[in-house]
């Protein structure tokens, strides 16, 4: 069963960083996507950033290009997102998903997520 864990959320100012981190378990995912997506109260789940388990080709939303990193760490079947240069409008649950395959920058195609970590930035 695959299991998604994220960590790392918190209460940051703007201009500040924060590191999410996302353990995976349950299979082997090379040849998994892993992406993150955050949603705010009624909102759509949005894109944030994504990286391919085996090559590490990425992908950003254009909101955080330039301040967001995502990377993994396969020894420790681990991603994270390197979150700098923060902003208020940064405030929102943040999730971590995993689909069989390619990128994809719309949250329907992933099959797996974590449960999410709040991420608060004040002004």
């Amino acid at each position: 069963q695959v299991r998604l864990v994220e960590s790392g959320g918190g209460l940051v100012q703007a201009g500040g960083s924060l590191r999410l981190s996302c353990v995976a378990s349950g299979r082997t995912f090379s040849g998994y996507a892993m992406g993150w997506f955050r949603q705010a109260p009624e909102k759509e789940r949005e894109f944030v950033a994504a990286i391919t388990w085996s090559s590490g080709i990425t992908y950003y939303a254009d909101s955080v290009k330039g301040r967001f990193t995502i990377s993994r760490d396969n020894t420790k079947n681990t991603v994270y997102l390197q979150m700098n240069s923060l902003k208020p409008e940064d405030t929102t649950v943040y999730y971590c998903a995993a689909r069989q395959g390619s990128i994809v920058l719309t949250h329907r195609p992933y099959d797996y997520w974590g449960q999410g970590t709040q991420v608060t930035v004040s002004s």
